[in-house]
């Protein structure tokens, strides 16, 4: 960890690019990171714990094989995201920064996945996926189980 801070720390705003670098080599923010950059940066924990527990992309625990993000912004919620929520929430028996019991799906809000015109929108690991419903989410799943996703 200190090796990515000492690669980055010069640049202005150091700390958010830090904890992306952080997080694309571990999966996610492990919790020494906040002392360990705290002291790299000269900043206190509490600095560097608020922005990791500010921004929803960053996870303090690893996630699990495959990352389901649904969209939470305004367009996909006026077309249903609410309902779809609560129905994968149900269908996987997880909530959000949580992953399943055998560690395949972890799930995650995001705001806008830039789709608006084809709501309510999930992203499964890189692909979005727009128009979605609930057996949409069921079949991309199953593909997911059976390789074929």
């Amino acid at each position: 960890m200190r090796t990515l801070a000492g690669d980055l720390k010069q640049q202005p705003g150091a700390l958010l690019p830090i904890l992306h670098a952080v997080q694309d080599t571990f999966g996610y923010v492990p919790e020494c990171t906040a002392a360990v950059l705290a002291t790299e940066l000269a900043l206190s924990r509490a600095e560097v714990h608020g922005v990791i527990s500010f921004y929803h992309h960053f996870r303090t625990r690893p996630a699990g094989a495959h990352v389901l993000h649904i969209c939470r912004a305004e367009a996909c919620q006026s077309m249903g995201s609410a309902a779809l929520e609560r129905d994968i929430k149900q269908l996987l028996n997880i909530d959000y920064h949580q992953t399943t019991a055998d560690g395949s799906v972890t799930l995650e809000p995001v705001y806008c996945l830039g789709n608006c015109a084809c709501s309510p929108n999930i992203r499964l690991d890189d692909a979005v996926h727009g128009r979605m419903t609930l057996a949409k989410t069921e079949r991309l799943l199953q593909l997911l189980k059976e390789g074929q996703a």
